[in-house]
């Protein structure tokens, strides 16, 4: 599933071609067929992310409501559009591009009070100017269960997948099975601000790059990652290869329905 960074990236790609314009609205799938049919040619005035939910407005309050799940896709191409499958589940097209979803969990025409019906339930986001990470803590701080899993509750963290989750708590050398409760002040500040950071370079680069500079491929003279997701990374995918820093065998385990992976000596319990 996408995380937060992906989701920002897609509001900025959906805006850059066709905020201010009025596309071609359609389904060729035919589920969303009547909501299109309302959309079509009217102009596309916002686009907005929260986690892994992404909104389209048209005209003054009509919202889209985007959930790409485990198999959503985003696709965009220039104009001219080529014949869509009968996949798409929604496609916008103007004179300059166009843009297929396909596979989403959610897409739905929602009014201003459902969308921030889904606002409401869901908890800050580092990539969001209006998160406050203090409601956050109030829950963690709270909460016996582990860091691991609370950093995984959209509606704790919005936003934060796996990949970002088992980086920034190697990046602070903290044991993922700690309980919330057992997390400081201090350290949920720190884990915060370089979440912020993180992510926001994840939106400006569309991909995840966790290592610092004096442990990039170039900088300790290793060969770079291999690996579908790119970017390089300390922990994650990486169970049985040696530690970046210490080289202790990288561990993973089944935490929450995913696969957890840290270094046992760098994040001592």
């Amino acid at each position: 599933m996408p995380e937060g960074h992906t989701i920002h990236r897609l509001a900025q790609d959906y805006a850059a071609r066709f905020q201010g314009t009025a596309p071609r609205v359609t389904s060729p799938q035919g589920k969303f067929s009547d909501a299109a049919a309302l959309l079509d040619r009217a102009e596309l005035t916002a686009t907005e992310a929260h986690g892994k939910h992404l909104f389209l407005r048209f005209r003054d309050a009509d919202w889209v409501h985007i959930h790409l799940g485990l198999f959503g896709k985003v696709g965009f191409g220039d104009a001219p559009a080529p014949p869509p499958t009968d996949t798409v589940r929604l496609r916008l097209a103007n004179d300059t591009s166009y843009v297929d979803l396909r596979g989403p969990t959610t897409c739905a025409l929602i009014t201003d009070t459902e969308k921030r019906a889904v606002h409401d339930r869901l908890g800050p986001d580092p990539l969001r100017d209006d998160a406050d990470p203090d409601t956050a803590y109030r829950r963690i701080s709270r909460s016996r269960t582990t860091i691991a899993a609370l950093l995984m509750d959209q509606k704790i963290v919005a936003g934060v997948g796996n990949v970002y989750r088992a980086e920034v708590l190697f990046r602070h050398g903290i044991d993922p099975y700690r309980p919330g409760r057992d997390i400081t002040p201090a350290e949920w500040q720190a884990i915060w601000a370089d979440l912020v950071v993180l992510m926001h370079e994840g939106v400006r680069e569309n991909r995840i790059d966790t290592v610092r500079p004096e442990h990039t491929p170039e900088a300790m003279g290793r060969p770079p990652r291999v690996d579908d997701h790119g970017g390089e990374v300390y922990v994650y995918r990486r169970a049985t290869l040696p530690c970046h820093i210490c080289g202790t065998e990288i561990r993973t385990a089944g935490l929450a329905a995913r696969n957890l992976f840290w270094c046992p000596t760098c994040q001592r319990p």
